[in-house]
């Protein structure tokens, strides 16, 4: 199946030291790369050296150890490859909004790189796959690829073409399927090989961001979704305490979070000078 694309479209899998998007580090990063106009994808596969532990959990899963890692370049070595690689394609990956996407994001900001994907297409086949029938990767790799078996689980590239694999087997097997919510309500045949409906269909937009510390109530002002001002607006509540201000700007909050947060408090302060 050829992908319907005005843009060039990434699918990308990491592997990591945890699952912390803040606190832990890429070991490991597989990319997949359809450009426009062309049949040939192309594909980058890199380990990576996190200079932190790897919880051992996580080494079970992707069975990436400290010694395999040694040698490797740090993220800050190989930075600028990845952002040669991507460029300014739109992106997919297997619960890439909430765990691939932040973590990338990250891991460019501690090297000073500013990942901005308010432009880009976010297609996170997960959600597909959640809304459409609940699985797992494994599962939705024999469901939809006519019963195969998924081999080499939890590394990267192989994580990564299963999951292209998965999107081609949703396209197909849902391009005629209405969707029902949660109200009941009927989405018209919203699988189709469509990018932007896709990302429509995947993204939650009442979510400011992927740490789900932020987002849009009814009138879609961007209000807090934790601690003492949950539900609060965030421009009024900077505008009143800036000890708040601070606290965020110097915790463990994510760059996406402190971004928005400097980002409003700046454009308040522009609306309402000081007399």
């Amino acid at each position: 199946m050829k992908f319907n694309i005005d843009k060039d479209l990434v699918f990308f899998d990491i592997e990591s030291t945890g699952t912390n998007v803040l606190r832990d580090r890429i070991i490991q990063i597989a990319l997949v790369k359809y450009e426009v106009g062309k049949e040939d994808t192309k594909e980058l596969m890199l380990m990576i050296n996190p200079g932190i532990p790897i919880n051992p959990e996580a080494m079970e899963v992707h069975g990436i150890t400290p010694a395999m890692l040694k040698n490797k370049p740090t993220f800050a070595q190989v930075a600028n490859e990845l952002l040669e690689f991507i460029g300014d394609a739109d992106l997919s990956g297997y619960n890439s909004n909430r765990f691939d996407i932040p973590m990338l994001m990250e891991e460019f900001a501690r090297v000073g790189e500013d990942f901005d994907i308010s432009k880009r297409k976010t297609i996170d086949v997960q959600r597909i796959f959640y809304k459409m029938e609940p699985r797992t990767l494994s599962a939705a790799y024999r469901y939809y690829c006519n019963g195969a078996t998924m081999e080499n689980a939890h590394d990267a590239m192989a994580d990564v073409k299963a999951t292209i694999e998965v999107f081609k087997g949703q396209l197909e097997m849902y391009k005629d399927r209405d969707y029902i919510d949660h109200d009941n309500s009927i989405v018209e045949k919203p699988i189709q090989n469509d990018m932007k409906q896709l990302h429509e269909f995947t993204t939650d937009f009442s979510v400011v961001d992927a740490t789900n510390r932020l987002k849009y109530n009814a009138d879609s002002v961007i209000v807090f979704n934790f601690g003492k001002y949950i539900g609060q607006p965030v421009a009024e509540v900077l505008a009143k305490d800036q000890n708040y201000y601070n606290w965020i700007m110097n915790k463990e909050f994510s760059t996406q979070v402190k971004n928005t947060v400097k980002k409003i408090k700046s454009e308040y302060e522009r609306e309402h000078p000081l007399d």
